[in-house]
């Protein structure tokens, strides 16, 4: 049978930290871990938005359980600020989903860590995220950690040499290397997860092609595969509660399993039911794998605690 959010077990006494939950695939699955009676943290660069999209979600179900945070994954500053305070508190997290983004940023910009924006809001801000709550998660077999990667990772590299694209920017290029980096940091957390025995899943997930405003900031080249999408949607795309669905069972599903890969089962894995996702081999190469995580380390300057 198709797995859809009434298969979700129930998440009362469960807490998820959802990045990038204001629109999109991570508002449907905010809303869905909500229903579910999950107590939700919503963290987000947009404070404002932040507040209308816990409204939204309490207009759904009332007695959600809901916060706001602040946080930029753009920002190594922010990124520390927010686990700072969270494990100040002393809160065990059950689910941290790592979906915040942003596609096809038409001309390189540079944040003020000095990296390449769509890297660093894609992907280094939820390596430093994670290696920073790691401490917080709840040590039991249920907890996970779930990594948004796209059908994209497929025709990505990871530039070693020019990991933020200083000689040779593309739009398209840039947004593929951090979905890929994201699928490699998946699975490589997974892997030294269970070389320390932790119970904790590191889980890899895409939504397929999603109606989301993920390029609202792209290129004309993604902008207007945005706009098709919107307009194709019943004929090659989903719509974003569809595309979160391989987040959630991710997220919460029994049978989904850490170092693994879901998304939507059709053709291409544009459309279709949950299902194993196809991983590039590219990106189950556990030797590039190391040295991207070695790198990554260095740029934050954030060490796990494997």
């Amino acid at each position: 049978m198709p797995w859809t959010p009434a298969l979700i077990p129930p998440q009362a006494g469960h807490r998820a930290i959802v990045t990038g939950a204001t629109s999109g695939i991570g508002y449907e699955a905010a809303l869905a871990l909500a229903g579910a009676g999950a107590e939700i943290v919503i963290a987000a660069r947009d404070l404002a938005k932040a507040g209308a999209t816990e409204a939204a979600i309490r207009r759904v179900h009332p007695a959600a359980r809901i916060e706001s945070r602040a946080l930029d994954t753009a920002r190594l500053a922010s990124v520390r600020a927010f686990a700072s305070a969270w494990a100040a508190e002393g809160r065990p997290i059950d689910i941290l989903l790592l979906n915040a983004g942003i596609a096809a940023v038409p001309r390189r910009e540079e944040t003020e860590d000095g990296f390449e924006r769509q890297l660093a809001t894609n992907y280094l801000g939820h390596f430093a995220l994670t290696g920073l709550l790691l401490p917080t998660l709840r040590q039991q077999s249920g907890t996970r950690v779930v990594a948004v990667a796209s059908i994209a990772h497929r025709s990505g590299t990871i530039a070693f040499d020019d990991l933020h694209l200083r000689r040779a920017y593309g739009p398209q290029s840039a947004y593929r290397q951090t979905k890929l980096a994201m699928l490699m940091f998946a699975l490589e957390l997974d892997r030294r997860l269970r070389a320390v025995g932790s119970p904790v899943r590191s889980v890899a997930a895409h939504p397929g092609v999603a109606a989301t405003a993920i390029a609202r900031r792209g290129d004309r080249a993604g902008r207007l595969a945005e706009r098709i999408g919107a307009g194709l949607l019943g004929l090659v795309g989903q719509s974003a509660a569809r595309g979160a669905l391989p987040l959630l069972y991710a997220a919460t599903a029994p049978e989904a399993e850490g170092g693994h890969y879901y998304g939507p089962d059709g053709l291409w894995e544009v459309r279709g039911q949950v299902g194993p996702a196809t991983i590039a081999p590219h990106a189950a190469d556990p030797a590039a794998a190391a040295r991207l995580w070695a790198l990554s380390e260095t740029l934050t300057d954030v060490t796990y605690p494997l």
